[in-house]
């Protein structure tokens, strides 16, 4: 259906780019072509509208202009455009632009991409340095199904190794490009031909991904301690090396490793996002998680991005989404809490935030900074009577396979929105601290949990907090202790709670253990993508 609509929309364009075009008004005919090509970037009508405009005196370059933001069809264009010119070079870096953009759009499937003429012409320094910025990009390994739209690069990496078999660097370039498109044995020939050809502490980074790629471990690992031997100081070289031992079952190795590297520097981010993550991997201690989120907090700055908290928490009930449970009333004990109804701004704003999902807790944190503009009154409105799911496909999904739980999500950000109310004042005494906790004690039912969450996502982003919410958490855990469902949640909270007594988290991991063939709600097993992509959700995949 998409891809209907993209043709008919390309379609549409290119109809007005022809009469735009026959009325004399090119540049309205190269805004539309322009519009055409984002649509179906290799209709064979679309390259024959631009060759017309390519017979101006100045090859139609003019027609799109590289500017600040500028669009991608214009930029795909003036590619075309430069290629039709005999400056293919010069137009190369501009649709890998577009790929680095939209990796799965088939913005290289041209002709003038795949000629073996334009392998054989091209620098190969500056082809590597093309292919090297596409790889950071793409993904590592891109994603499947946008790989046949990268692979004519790799023909024309292909086509400028046969031209030049000896330039290392090109080799290095086009093995990472090949082993991110699941091409693992050209990965290893290239890379291992380019470390014959200029051994260096790169080249052996690049043969031992590609060795790692090709599942050949013992070869991947022996390539990486080489490079070591060329820069001793290159930490992100052991953390490669610590993840690796670790993927394979040798975590002593890798502790050994990772532990080397923060001994040279404890501040060095590779690292220690890695040695965190290894740890946790090995003993599952929650501080872990803890103080690699502190690390973050405090270096904003890292030159790389790291997903190691995100892959820690991932599929952990409250550290990364809320558990399935069935639905509840109130605690017929709880006291009021509002006046009034919340309006449909409130309601909007919070549907537009709310999902059952989130990376880690200071990730969800971040997400509910957009319920500021929520008043707390209407925040509190909409927990104590959620609104109904959203019209969309996460919110059709849930209303469809399981309501309970798109109420529990509607309750659980509205009380993460609570915290970034008067953020100005100390916890101890603030208002968000006040409301919470009223909200966390004034019963045992959903609601509970709702402001327990929040209140443990606080002490993961404010280390004075911590105190304070651990001891919380204590007593409503005993005191949910028994309470059927509700307890095994209030379990797991305690278990996401930062500087929680070893004690405490002893009796909540015993709760969970003992409650752990509590019966979810299972999602029905039907066909059809929504279906599958909310199985997923569900159970954090």
């Amino acid at each position: 259906m998409a891809m209907d609509d993209s043709r008919r929309s390309a379609d549409r364009d290119l109809e007005q780019a022809r009469a735009a075009l026959e009325r004399g008004e090119v540049h309205h005919a190269a805004d539309h072509l322009a519009g055409a090509i984002a649509h179906a970037p290799t209709l064979p009508e679309i390259h024959e509208l631009l060759s017309r405009l390519a017979t101006r005196a100045d090859g139609g370059l003019e027609l799109f202009p590289l500017e600040q933001h500028a669009f991608v069809g214009t930029v795909v264009a003036r590619a075309h455009l430069l290629a039709a010119a005999g400056r293919p070079e010069d137009g190369l870096p501009l649709l890998v632009a577009a790929s680095g953009h939209t990796p799965g759009v088939d913005w290289a499937g041209v002709p003038w991409v795949s000629d073996p003429e334009l392998g054989a012409r091209m620098d190969p320094g500056l082809l590597a340095r093309i292919v090297m910025q596409l790889c950071t990009a793409v993904g590592d390994p891109a994603p499947e199904v946008g790989r046949a739209a990268l692979r004519p690069y790799l023909t024309l990496v292909r086509h400028a190794v046969a031209a030049h078999p000896e330039h290392a660097m090109l080799l290095g370039a086009g093995s990472a490009l090949a082993r991110r498109l699941g091409e693992a044995t050209q990965a290893v020939e290239w890379a291992a031909q380019g470390a014959r050809l200029r051994p260096s502490k790169l080249a052996e980074i690049w043969l031992g991904y590609a060795y790692r790629s090709a599942d050949r471990i013992p070869e991947s690992l022996a390539a990486l301690r080489r490079a070591v031997m060329y820069d001793p100081d290159d930490l992100s070289i052991y953390a490669d090396i610590a993840g690796t031992l670790a993927d394979h079952g040798r975590m002593d190795d890798a502790l050994a490793w990772i532990d080397r590297a923060l001994l040279k520097d404890p501040e060095d981010d590779c690292a220690v996002h890695t040695g965190h993550r290894l740890h946790y991997r090995a003993d599952g201690d929650l501080t872990h998680l803890v103080r690699l989120a502190d690390f973050q907090r405090d270096h904003p700055d890292d030159t790389h991005e790291h997903a190691d908290l995100a892959e820690c928490c991932a599929d952990q009930p409250w550290l990364s989404r809320v558990p399935a449970a069935p639905d509840a009333p109130p605690d017929p004990r709880r006291e009021p809490f509002v006046a009034g109804a919340p309006t449909a701004a409130a309601v909007e704003r919070l549907r537009r935030v709310a999902h059952p999902l989130w990376p880690h807790p200071p990730a969800a944190y971040d997400a509910a900074v957009s319920l500021v503009l929520v008043e707390p009154a209407e925040l509190l409105a909409l927990i104590a009577d959620p609104p109904a799911a959203p019209d969309d496909e996460v919110g059709r999904a849930l209303a469809a396979h399981d309501p309970a739980l798109w109420a529990r999500c509607a309750q659980v950000w509205a009380c993460l929105g609570l915290l970034h109310h008067g953020s100005e004042e100390p916890w101890a005494g603030s208002t968000r601290r006040r409301l919470l906790v009223d909200l966390a004690t004034g019963g045992l039912d959903r609601i509970t949990e709702a402001a327990l969450f929040a209140l443990v996502t606080y002490a993961w982003v404010d280390p004075e907090a911590r105190p304070d919410v651990a001891a919380l958490v204590t007593r409503r855990l005993d005191e949910a202790a028994g309470t059927a469902g509700l307890a095994w949640s209030v379990a797991q909270l305690a278990l996401a709670t930062p500087d929680l007594a070893r004690e405490t988290r002893e009796r909540a991991a015993a709760i969970v253990k003992a409650e752990e063939l509590y019966p979810l709600p299972r999602v029905p097993r039907q066909r059809g993508r929504r279906t599958g992509r909310l199985r997923r959700w569900l159970s954090g995949r």
